[in-house]
Protein backbone atom coordinates (compact mmCIF):
# COMPACT_ATOMS: atom_id res chain seq x y z
CA UNK A 1 0.00 0.00 0.00
CA UNK A 2 1.25 3.59 -0.73
CA UNK A 3 1.62 5.74 2.30
CA UNK A 4 -1.04 6.98 4.64
CA UNK A 5 -1.39 10.82 4.62
CA UNK A 6 -2.81 12.67 8.14
CA UNK A 7 -3.81 15.77 8.25
CA UNK A 8 -3.53 16.84 12.29
CA UNK A 9 -6.14 19.34 13.36
CA UNK A 10 -4.55 20.70 16.65
CA UNK A 11 -1.07 20.38 17.67
CA UNK A 12 -1.27 20.93 21.40
CA UNK A 13 -0.83 18.40 24.16
CA UNK A 14 -2.58 15.84 22.68
CA UNK A 15 -1.65 16.69 19.00
CA UNK A 16 1.95 16.83 19.94
CA UNK A 17 1.45 13.13 21.28
CA UNK A 18 0.05 12.07 18.39
CA UNK A 19 3.17 13.16 15.91
CA UNK A 20 5.51 11.76 18.66
CA UNK A 21 4.07 8.57 18.46
CA UNK A 22 3.28 8.35 14.58
CA UNK A 23 7.10 9.45 13.70
CA UNK A 24 9.15 7.06 17.36
CA UNK A 25 6.72 4.40 16.46
CA UNK A 26 7.03 3.57 12.33
CA UNK A 27 8.50 0.63 12.27
CA UNK A 28 5.34 -0.81 14.77
CA UNK A 29 2.69 1.30 12.70
CA UNK A 30 4.29 -0.81 9.35
CA UNK A 31 3.88 -3.92 11.08
CA UNK A 32 0.80 -3.38 12.02
CA UNK A 33 -0.87 -1.93 8.73
CA UNK A 34 1.74 -3.00 6.24
CA UNK A 35 2.59 0.92 4.87
CA UNK A 36 3.90 4.09 5.57
CA UNK A 37 2.13 6.75 8.21
CA UNK A 38 2.98 10.02 7.97
CA UNK A 39 1.46 13.58 9.03
CA UNK A 40 1.47 16.27 5.98
CA UNK A 41 -0.65 19.01 7.50
CA UNK A 42 -0.92 20.60 10.74
CA UNK A 43 -3.94 23.00 11.82
CA UNK A 44 -2.40 25.68 14.03
CA UNK A 45 -4.01 28.70 15.54
CA UNK A 46 -0.36 30.34 15.50
CA UNK A 47 2.06 29.61 13.05
CA UNK A 48 5.01 30.62 14.85
CA UNK A 49 4.96 29.57 18.68
CA UNK A 50 7.40 27.93 20.37
CA UNK A 51 6.04 24.19 20.33
CA UNK A 52 6.38 20.97 22.74
CA UNK A 53 7.48 19.70 19.63
CA UNK A 54 9.36 20.47 16.58
CA UNK A 55 7.89 20.40 13.44
CA UNK A 56 9.04 21.45 9.39
CA UNK A 57 7.43 24.73 8.82
CA UNK A 58 5.83 23.89 5.95
CA UNK A 59 3.59 21.00 7.51
CA UNK A 60 1.51 23.85 9.55
CA UNK A 61 -0.99 26.12 8.32
CA UNK A 62 -3.98 28.56 9.70
CA UNK A 63 -6.13 27.23 6.87
CA UNK A 64 -8.15 24.21 7.95
CA UNK A 65 -9.39 24.13 3.76
CA UNK A 66 -5.38 23.00 3.79
CA UNK A 67 -6.31 19.94 5.05
CA UNK A 68 -10.15 19.34 4.70
CA UNK A 69 -9.82 19.84 1.05
CA UNK A 70 -6.42 18.18 0.00
CA UNK A 71 -7.13 15.05 -1.66
CA UNK A 72 -3.99 13.52 -0.72
CA UNK A 73 -5.03 13.64 2.70
CA UNK A 74 -6.97 10.20 3.93
CA UNK A 75 -7.50 10.54 7.76
CA UNK A 76 -8.08 13.67 9.47
CA UNK A 77 -6.91 13.23 13.46
CA UNK A 78 -9.35 16.18 15.51
CA UNK A 79 -7.48 17.00 18.89
CA UNK A 80 -7.99 20.85 18.55
CA UNK A 81 -11.59 20.54 21.05
CA UNK A 82 -14.41 22.96 20.59
CA UNK A 83 -17.99 22.24 18.98
CA UNK A 84 -19.70 23.78 16.57
CA UNK A 85 -16.98 25.13 14.36
CA UNK A 86 -14.70 21.84 15.12
CA UNK A 87 -18.58 20.24 13.75
CA UNK A 88 -18.50 21.72 10.92
CA UNK A 89 -14.64 20.61 9.68
CA UNK A 90 -15.54 17.43 10.47
CA UNK A 91 -18.54 16.87 8.34
CA UNK A 92 -16.30 18.56 5.59
CA UNK A 93 -13.92 16.08 6.11
CA UNK A 94 -16.14 13.49 5.72
CA UNK A 95 -18.48 14.46 3.10
CA UNK A 96 -14.75 14.66 1.09
CA UNK A 97 -14.52 10.89 1.76
CA UNK A 98 -12.13 11.13 4.62
CA UNK A 99 -11.83 9.00 7.75
CA UNK A 100 -11.99 10.60 11.28
CA UNK A 101 -10.43 9.87 14.57
CA UNK A 102 -11.07 12.41 16.92
CA UNK A 103 -10.38 12.41 21.36
CA UNK A 104 -13.11 15.43 21.66
CA UNK A 105 -16.12 14.08 24.00
CA UNK A 106 -17.94 17.53 24.28
CA UNK A 107 -18.60 17.48 20.35
CA UNK A 108 -19.55 13.62 20.73
CA UNK A 109 -21.56 14.46 23.34
CA UNK A 110 -23.92 16.55 22.13
CA UNK A 111 -23.28 15.50 18.48
CA UNK A 112 -22.01 12.13 18.07
CA UNK A 113 -25.21 10.60 16.61
CA UNK A 114 -25.63 12.98 13.42
CA UNK A 115 -21.43 12.60 13.03
CA UNK A 116 -21.69 9.30 12.52
CA UNK A 117 -24.81 9.08 10.51
CA UNK A 118 -22.88 11.64 8.00
CA UNK A 119 -20.26 9.32 8.37
CA UNK A 120 -21.87 6.17 7.51
CA UNK A 121 -23.83 7.85 4.73
CA UNK A 122 -20.22 8.53 2.91
CA UNK A 123 -18.78 5.20 3.57
CA UNK A 124 -16.02 6.59 5.94
CA UNK A 125 -14.97 5.48 10.10
CA UNK A 126 -15.28 7.68 13.01
CA UNK A 127 -13.34 6.52 15.51
CA UNK A 128 -13.73 8.22 18.97
CA UNK A 129 -11.89 6.14 21.67
CA UNK A 130 -9.69 8.65 23.40
CA UNK A 131 -13.10 10.77 23.87
CA UNK A 132 -13.54 8.77 27.57
CA UNK A 133 -10.77 7.86 30.03
CA UNK A 134 -7.71 8.97 27.93
CA UNK A 135 -5.51 6.06 27.24
CA UNK A 136 -7.65 3.17 28.79
CA UNK A 137 -9.66 1.43 25.56
CA UNK A 138 -12.94 1.36 26.91
CA UNK A 139 -14.79 2.21 23.99
CA UNK A 140 -13.20 -0.57 22.05
CA UNK A 141 -13.83 -3.20 25.30
CA UNK A 142 -17.45 -2.55 25.03
CA UNK A 143 -18.16 -2.68 21.27
CA UNK A 144 -15.58 -5.36 20.82
CA UNK A 145 -14.42 -7.25 23.78
CA UNK A 146 -17.52 -7.21 25.29
CA UNK A 147 -20.07 -7.32 21.83
CA UNK A 148 -21.64 -10.56 22.57
CA UNK A 149 -22.77 -9.46 26.38
CA UNK A 150 -25.70 -7.82 27.46
CA UNK A 151 -24.15 -4.52 29.68
CA UNK A 152 -26.38 -4.22 32.63
CA UNK A 153 -24.28 -1.51 35.14
CA UNK A 154 -20.91 0.96 34.16
CA UNK A 155 -19.49 2.89 37.16
CA UNK A 156 -16.78 4.79 36.27
CA UNK A 157 -14.35 7.44 37.47
CA UNK A 158 -13.77 9.53 34.48
CA UNK A 159 -12.17 12.66 35.47
CA UNK A 160 -9.11 13.15 36.76
CA UNK A 161 -9.58 16.39 37.94
CA UNK A 162 -11.79 15.68 40.89
CA UNK A 163 -9.95 12.75 41.28
CA UNK A 164 -6.62 13.91 42.12
CA UNK A 165 -8.83 16.93 44.07
CA UNK A 166 -10.46 13.96 46.28
CA UNK A 167 -7.44 11.97 46.77
CA UNK A 168 -5.58 15.15 48.32
CA UNK A 169 -8.27 15.67 50.50
CA UNK A 170 -8.71 12.14 51.90
CA UNK A 171 -5.12 11.77 52.09
CA UNK A 172 -3.49 15.01 53.34
CA UNK A 173 -6.73 16.38 55.47
CA UNK A 174 -6.70 19.49 53.51
CA UNK A 175 -9.46 21.88 51.96
CA UNK A 176 -11.10 21.95 48.64
CA UNK A 177 -10.39 25.48 47.95
CA UNK A 178 -6.52 24.50 48.91
CA UNK A 179 -6.07 21.58 46.82
CA UNK A 180 -7.61 23.49 43.58
CA UNK A 181 -5.21 26.39 43.39
CA UNK A 182 -2.67 22.77 43.43
CA UNK A 183 -4.11 21.44 41.03
CA UNK A 184 -4.07 24.51 38.88
CA UNK A 185 -1.10 25.01 39.30
CA UNK A 186 0.23 21.32 38.64
CA UNK A 187 -1.79 21.60 35.54
CA UNK A 188 -4.09 19.46 36.49
CA UNK A 189 -7.43 21.70 36.88
CA UNK A 190 -8.31 24.09 34.01
CA UNK A 191 -8.06 28.24 35.20
CA UNK A 192 -11.94 28.16 34.87
CA UNK A 193 -12.33 24.04 36.75
CA UNK A 194 -16.03 24.29 36.22
CA UNK A 195 -16.50 21.96 33.54
CA UNK A 196 -14.42 19.36 35.97
CA UNK A 197 -15.74 20.32 39.44
CA UNK A 198 -19.33 19.91 38.70
CA UNK A 199 -19.54 17.17 36.87
CA UNK A 200 -20.11 18.25 33.51
CA UNK A 201 -16.62 16.84 32.09
CA UNK A 202 -17.77 13.39 33.25
CA UNK A 203 -21.49 13.90 32.45
CA UNK A 204 -20.28 14.13 28.26
CA UNK A 205 -18.50 10.79 29.07
CA UNK A 206 -21.20 8.81 30.78
CA UNK A 207 -23.53 9.87 28.29
CA UNK A 208 -21.02 8.37 25.19
CA UNK A 209 -20.37 5.49 27.48
CA UNK A 210 -24.10 4.67 28.21
CA UNK A 211 -25.62 5.21 24.61
CA UNK A 212 -23.03 2.41 23.46
CA UNK A 213 -23.15 -0.01 26.34
CA UNK A 214 -26.91 -0.04 26.62
CA UNK A 215 -27.32 0.64 22.46
CA UNK A 216 -29.57 3.42 23.21
CA UNK A 217 -29.12 7.15 22.22
CA UNK A 218 -28.62 8.72 25.60
CA UNK A 219 -28.42 12.67 25.72
CA UNK A 220 -26.01 14.73 27.70
CA UNK A 221 -29.91 16.22 29.29
CA UNK A 222 -30.51 12.49 30.00
CA UNK A 223 -27.60 12.76 32.84
CA UNK A 224 -28.35 13.55 36.99
CA UNK A 225 -25.31 15.76 37.70
CA UNK A 226 -23.83 17.06 40.59
CA UNK A 227 -19.97 17.90 41.23
CA UNK A 228 -17.66 18.26 44.11
CA UNK A 229 -17.57 21.89 44.87
CA UNK A 230 -19.67 21.49 48.41
CA UNK A 231 -17.14 19.04 49.80
CA UNK A 232 -15.88 19.27 52.67
CA UNK A 233 -12.70 18.04 54.77
CA UNK A 234 -15.63 17.31 57.29
CA UNK A 235 -17.59 15.10 54.81
CA UNK A 236 -14.95 12.99 54.21
CA UNK A 237 -13.71 12.27 57.56
CA UNK A 238 -17.21 11.36 58.35
CA UNK A 239 -17.16 8.48 55.61
CA UNK A 240 -13.80 7.38 57.00
CA UNK A 241 -15.49 6.68 59.90
CA UNK A 242 -18.18 5.05 58.61
CA UNK A 243 -15.51 2.95 56.62
CA UNK A 244 -16.03 4.59 53.07
CA UNK A 245 -13.83 7.03 50.31
CA UNK A 246 -15.22 9.79 48.67
CA UNK A 247 -15.04 9.74 44.64
CA UNK A 248 -16.91 11.51 41.75
CA UNK A 249 -18.76 8.45 39.96
CA UNK A 250 -20.22 8.66 37.03
CA UNK A 251 -23.23 6.07 37.05
CA UNK A 252 -25.29 3.89 34.32
CA UNK A 253 -27.40 0.85 34.83
CA UNK A 254 -29.93 -0.93 33.12
CA UNK A 255 -32.82 -2.48 34.33
CA UNK A 256 -35.17 -4.36 31.83
CA UNK A 257 -35.41 -1.97 29.02
CA UNK A 258 -34.86 1.32 31.43
CA UNK A 259 -31.95 2.87 32.16
CA UNK A 260 -30.39 5.73 34.36
CA UNK A 261 -27.19 8.22 34.05
CA UNK A 262 -25.82 10.09 36.81
CA UNK A 263 -22.81 11.66 37.87
CA UNK A 264 -22.60 12.44 41.56
CA UNK A 265 -19.85 12.52 44.29
CA UNK A 266 -20.19 9.37 46.01
CA UNK A 267 -19.31 7.39 49.11
CA UNK A 268 -17.82 4.07 48.00
CA UNK A 269 -17.13 1.22 50.50
CA UNK A 270 -13.07 0.96 50.96
CA UNK A 271 -13.65 -2.21 49.70
CA UNK A 272 -14.90 -1.60 46.68
CA UNK A 273 -12.32 -1.57 43.29
CA UNK A 274 -12.89 2.15 42.42
CA UNK A 275 -11.74 3.34 45.85
CA UNK A 276 -8.52 2.51 45.57
CA UNK A 277 -8.14 4.48 42.30
CA UNK A 278 -5.89 7.43 43.03
CA UNK A 279 -5.00 10.88 42.22
CA UNK A 280 -5.31 11.55 38.71
CA UNK A 281 -6.17 7.94 37.32
CA UNK A 282 -9.30 6.84 35.76
CA UNK A 283 -10.64 3.51 36.02
CA UNK A 284 -14.36 2.11 35.04
CA UNK A 285 -16.18 -0.84 36.20
CA UNK A 286 -18.48 -2.94 33.88
CA UNK A 287 -21.16 -5.58 34.53
CA UNK A 288 -22.24 -7.82 32.01
CA UNK A 289 -24.92 -10.23 32.03
CA UNK A 290 -22.40 -13.10 30.73
CA UNK A 291 -19.19 -11.95 32.11
CA UNK A 292 -19.86 -10.58 35.25
CA UNK A 293 -17.43 -7.93 36.77
CA UNK A 294 -14.43 -6.42 34.92
CA UNK A 295 -12.52 -3.36 35.69
CA UNK A 296 -10.48 -0.77 32.77
CA UNK A 297 -7.79 1.25 34.51
CA UNK A 298 -5.48 3.16 33.49
CA UNK A 299 -4.41 6.95 32.92
CA UNK A 300 -7.48 9.27 31.77
CA UNK A 301 -5.60 11.67 30.13
CA UNK A 302 -2.16 13.12 29.34
CA UNK A 303 -0.37 13.47 26.13
CA UNK A 304 1.18 10.21 25.46
CA UNK A 305 -1.64 8.00 27.16
CA UNK A 306 -4.38 10.20 25.04
CA UNK A 307 -2.12 9.87 21.82
CA UNK A 308 -2.20 6.17 22.33
CA UNK A 309 -5.64 5.68 22.16
CA UNK A 310 -5.96 8.10 19.22
CA UNK A 311 -3.27 6.19 17.08
CA UNK A 312 -4.75 2.92 18.15
CA UNK A 313 -7.74 3.90 16.62
CA UNK A 314 -5.65 5.69 13.44
CA UNK A 315 -4.25 1.93 13.07
CA UNK A 316 -7.97 0.80 13.07
CA UNK A 317 -8.88 3.02 10.28
CA UNK A 318 -5.94 1.91 8.37
CA UNK A 319 -6.87 -1.88 8.63
CA UNK A 320 -9.93 -1.12 7.56
CA UNK A 321 -8.80 0.48 4.38
CA UNK A 322 -6.97 -2.69 3.71
CA UNK A 323 -10.01 -4.75 3.52
CA UNK A 324 -12.38 -2.32 2.52
CA UNK A 325 -14.86 -2.38 5.06
CA UNK A 326 -14.77 1.62 6.10
CA UNK A 327 -17.65 3.03 7.24
CA UNK A 328 -19.25 -0.58 8.13
CA UNK A 329 -18.45 -0.38 11.75
CA UNK A 330 -20.85 2.14 13.41
CA UNK A 331 -23.96 0.42 14.35
CA UNK A 332 -27.11 2.44 15.38
CA UNK A 333 -28.91 2.28 18.48
CA UNK A 334 -31.00 -1.01 18.90
CA UNK A 335 -33.40 -0.03 21.39
CA UNK A 336 -35.39 2.74 22.02
CA UNK A 337 -34.73 5.21 24.70
CA UNK A 338 -36.59 4.49 27.81
CA UNK A 339 -35.42 6.21 31.56
CA UNK A 340 -36.28 5.17 34.98
CA UNK A 341 -38.48 7.57 36.69
CA UNK A 342 -37.60 8.87 40.09
CA UNK A 343 -39.15 5.63 41.69
CA UNK A 344 -37.59 3.47 39.80
CA UNK A 345 -33.99 4.56 41.21
CA UNK A 346 -33.00 3.18 44.37
CA UNK A 347 -29.83 3.54 46.07
CA UNK A 348 -28.55 4.37 49.91
CA UNK A 349 -27.89 7.95 51.48
CA UNK A 350 -25.72 9.42 53.85
CA UNK A 351 -26.98 12.62 55.49
CA UNK A 352 -25.42 15.38 57.64
CA UNK A 353 -27.76 16.89 59.96
CA UNK A 354 -27.62 19.94 62.64
CA UNK A 355 -30.32 19.71 64.62
CA UNK A 356 -31.54 21.87 67.76
CA UNK A 357 -29.46 20.21 70.84
CA UNK A 358 -33.26 19.18 71.71
CA UNK A 359 -35.00 16.08 73.53
CA UNK A 360 -37.32 14.62 70.68
CA UNK A 361 -35.78 15.59 67.96
CA UNK A 362 -34.47 12.68 66.75
CA UNK A 363 -37.96 10.53 67.16
CA UNK A 364 -38.79 13.56 64.87
CA UNK A 365 -36.43 12.80 62.30
CA UNK A 366 -36.75 8.97 62.33
CA UNK A 367 -40.49 9.24 62.21
CA UNK A 368 -40.03 11.09 58.63
CA UNK A 369 -37.86 8.27 57.62
CA UNK A 370 -40.62 5.63 58.69
CA UNK A 371 -42.91 6.95 57.11
CA UNK A 372 -41.54 6.40 53.58
CA UNK A 373 -40.46 3.10 54.48
CA UNK A 374 -36.51 4.02 55.21
CA UNK A 375 -34.38 2.02 57.47
CA UNK A 376 -30.72 3.18 58.93
CA UNK A 377 -27.58 1.18 58.49
CA UNK A 378 -25.56 3.43 60.60
CA UNK A 379 -26.44 6.70 62.60
CA UNK A 380 -23.64 8.87 64.79
CA UNK A 381 -24.59 11.78 67.16
CA UNK A 382 -22.41 14.11 68.26
CA UNK A 383 -22.54 17.67 69.19
CA UNK A 384 -21.23 20.86 68.02
CA UNK A 385 -19.55 22.62 70.52
CA UNK A 386 -21.55 26.13 69.37
CA UNK A 387 -25.06 27.22 69.36
CA UNK A 388 -26.50 24.23 71.07
CA UNK A 389 -26.57 22.45 67.99
CA UNK A 390 -26.26 18.50 67.78
CA UNK A 391 -24.93 16.54 64.62
CA UNK A 392 -26.15 13.27 63.21
CA UNK A 393 -24.99 11.65 60.97
CA UNK A 394 -27.18 9.22 58.96
CA UNK A 395 -26.77 6.09 56.20
CA UNK A 396 -29.92 4.54 55.02
CA UNK A 397 -30.86 1.37 53.10
CA UNK A 398 -31.91 1.82 49.81
CA UNK A 399 -34.59 4.14 48.93
CA UNK A 400 -35.81 5.62 45.85
CA UNK A 401 -35.36 9.04 44.65
CA UNK A 402 -38.74 9.69 44.93
CA UNK A 403 -38.61 8.68 48.60
CA UNK A 404 -35.58 10.19 49.33
CA UNK A 405 -36.68 13.89 47.51
CA UNK A 406 -39.59 13.86 49.55
CA UNK A 407 -37.61 12.95 53.16
CA UNK A 408 -35.16 15.64 52.13
CA UNK A 409 -38.30 18.10 51.91
CA UNK A 410 -39.95 16.85 55.36
CA UNK A 411 -36.38 17.22 57.20
CA UNK A 412 -36.16 21.05 55.63
CA UNK A 413 -39.72 21.59 57.21
CA UNK A 414 -38.76 20.47 60.69
CA UNK A 415 -38.37 23.73 62.75
CA UNK A 416 -35.99 21.90 65.08
CA UNK A 417 -33.76 21.42 61.79
CA UNK A 418 -31.18 23.58 61.35
CA UNK A 419 -29.65 22.77 58.00
CA UNK A 420 -28.59 20.03 55.98
CA UNK A 421 -24.92 20.03 56.02
CA UNK A 422 -24.38 17.45 53.10
CA UNK A 423 -25.89 14.85 51.21
CA UNK A 424 -24.52 12.17 49.11
CA UNK A 425 -24.94 8.43 47.71
CA UNK A 426 -23.41 5.82 49.17
CA UNK A 427 -22.21 2.32 47.15
CA UNK A 428 -21.19 -0.59 48.90
CA UNK A 429 -20.51 -3.12 45.46
CA UNK A 430 -23.21 -2.41 43.39
CA UNK A 431 -26.06 0.23 44.03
Amino acid sequence: MRAISIGLLGLGTVGSGVVQIIKNHQDKLMHQVGCPVAVKKILVQDLYKTRMIEVEQEMLTSNPDDILLDEEIDVVIEVMGGVDATKDYLITALRQGKHVVTANKDLMALHGSELLTVASEYGCDLFYEASVAGGIPILRGLVDGLASDRITQMMGIVNGTTNYILTKMSNEGRSYDEVLKEAQALGFAEADPTADVEGLDAARKMTILATLGFSMHIDLEDVQVSGISKVTEEDINYGKQLGYTMKLIGYAHREGEKVEVSVAPTFLSNNHPLASVQNEYNAVYVYGEAVGETMFYGPGAGSLPTATAVVSDLVGVIKNLRIGVNGKSAVTPQYPKLLKGNSEKFSKYFLRLHVKDEVGVFAEITSIFARHGVSFEKILQLPVKKNEVSEIVLVTHRASLTDYDQILQELNELPTLKEIKSAYRVVRKSL
